[in-house]
């Protein structure tokens, strides 16, 4: 074995040592720069999870204000929708009876009318018939009823439109339903048929009193204006009428068809209930040798259904 000097011996511990503690400075800061690495590399994969969830939130906004703006557009549609309805309902409105928009009044005329009527009637020409004056049966008394007289009658109107279909506003149409009884005369003494007993047996004369009548049935237009007003003015153009003679013609008619045109006027006194005047002409051709032309001219009281 070769033999080393003490001083070489010393200077290779020396070295020796060394070495060993170059290594182990060197040993930590390799194992520093490992974490460090691995940290480097930890928080740039945390920053790539950073990125995706940022972009996940941007779609998700997007998304967002993308049914925001679906949303608006349909509250826009919306909206004008509702305009639209409005504006179709103030339509309606101003077509609706305004007597409904009048909360507390007392008007509340209804689209029907019950009427009682009467009054004083008149005849353009004298009567003449089978059993007064006539030239089939000459015997007895021959006498003639007189033009004036009175009457009585009754009626219902029934409305069929509240603006005349769009031309006139606050102008009512309604259709009327019309009779009435007139009476001429009650005490007017017969001819040969109205003897008791017939003279055309040669009995003796004794003629009994003939009642002289009318009974009219009317269909008419009644136009009646200013709706909404306490007073109401009326109109009827034109209408027909049916005459029933009594006593009949000289040839035994008692049928006579007509026109009938009148004018009145409407005032509603309370609730439903309603009084009138009215005046009409009955113009009636001229039927078997009787003329029943006339006129009417009385008052009224209505009831409003």
């Amino acid at each position: 074995m070769k033999y080393l000097s003490p001083n070489k011996k010393l200077t290779g511990n020396f070295l020796a040592g060394s070495l060993l503690a170059a290594i182990a400075m060197a040993a930590p800061q390799a194992v520093a720069g490992d974490a460090a690495a691995e940290r480097i590399k930890q928080l740039e994969q945390s920053l790539q999870a950073i990125q995706v969830e940022l972009q996940r939130m941007k779609s998700e906004s997007a998304q967002a204000a993308q049914k925001v703006k679906s949303i608006e557009q349909t509250a826009t549609q919306t909206e004008q929708k509702i305009n639209s309805l409005e504006e179709r309902k103030a339509a309606l409105l101003d077509k609706v009876d305004p007597l409904t928009q009048r909360i507390g009044s007392d008007i509340t005329e209804k689209t029907r009318m019950l009427h009682f009527r009467g009054g004083f009637t008149h005849q353009m020409n004298q009567r003449n018939g089978s059993s007064i004056q006539s030239i089939v049966a000459p015997i007895g008394a021959q006498d003639q009823a007189g033009q004036d007289g009175w009457y009585v009658g009754a009626g219902i109107d029934w409305g069929l439109t509240r603006d005349m279909w769009g031309f006139m506003p606050k102008t009512t149409v309604f259709a009327e339903l019309m009779f009435e009884y007139k009476q001429f005369g009650n005490h007017v003494q017969g001819n040969a048929l109205a003897n008791a007993p017939t003279m055309l047996v040669g009995a003796p004369q004794n003629p009994i009193n003939v009642t002289v009548s009318q009974f009219t049935l009317t269909a008419s237009p009644k136009i009646k204006f200013f709706e909404g007003s306490k007073i109401r003015p009326w109109i009827i153009p034109a209408g027909l009428a049916i005459h029933v003679m009594s006593p009949t013609s000289e040839a035994i008619t008692y049928l006579a068809p007509g026109i009938q045109f009148g004018a009145g006027v409407d005032y509603n006194i309370w609730k439903d209930f309603f009084i009138g005047i009215d005046g009409r002409y009955q113009l009636v051709n001229k039927t078997d040798g009787v003329n029943l032309s006339g006129m009417t001219a009385g008052g009224y009281v209505g009831i409003g259904f």
